[in-house]
């Protein structure tokens, strides 16, 4: 786009090494998850590169944002953003067996995941290990439930509340009569 003498858009620079730092990453991390080397990573945060807009884009992918969110002003942002209960877009699934509808703004589900979730009675919900340092919170609603971590289960009833190591094999069964509901958050390091 342009030759390395040019500087950066200095919100550009400022962005991506907050971001960085946000989230934990090392130089070396991000472009292992962005695909950008490390060294144009340095210099686009020194602002002494001016990045392609595949570039970019790789880079606003690596946070789970889009290029406008990488390269507009914060306070350019809405203040509210809505998650449209109506918008079928939300619907991670649903059939008879299983409901699970995200909650929370696309670009916040690189940090924090909120879904609503509902299992017919006998269903359940089994995961891999995510992320290390993942953890879930399970709030149920309605119905009864069973929680299992790595070798930890507990049951839990109307109104009760689980955190667990989502960084282990884990599961979340419907062990009531009738369909659970359920809120679950998932936070990341």
């Amino acid at each position: 786009m342009s030759s390395k003498n040019e500087q950066t858009e200095p919100i550009l620079c400022q962005r991506v090494a907050k971001l960085r730092k946000q989230h934990g990453l090392t130089l070396d991390q991000l472009a292992n998850t962005s695909g950008v080397s490390r060294s144009m990573l340095s210099q686009i945060e020194r602002g002494q590169a001016n990045p392609t807009l595949a570039v970019t884009f790789r880079i606003a992918q690596a946070f789970g944002i889009t290029i406008g969110k990488l390269v507009d002003q914060p306070w350019a942002a809405p203040s509210i953003e809505v998650v449209h209960g109506g918008d079928a877009n939300n619907l991670f699934r649903s059939d008879d067996k299983c409901t699970i509808r995200t909650l929370s703004p696309l670009q916040l589900e690189r940090s924090v995941e909120f879904y609503e979730i509902a299992l017919a009675p006998g269903e359940s919900l089994q995961s891999a290990a995510h992320f290390e340092g993942t953890r879930e919170l399970l709030t149920v609603t309605k119905g009864e439930a069973e929680v299992e971590s790595g070798e930890t289960c507990r049951h839990l009833h109307e109104k009760d509340t689980a955190s667990y190591r989502a960084d282990l094999n884990h599961c979340i069964r419907n062990v009531g009569k009738e369909r659970l509901v359920c809120y679950l958050v998932v936070t990341s390091r």
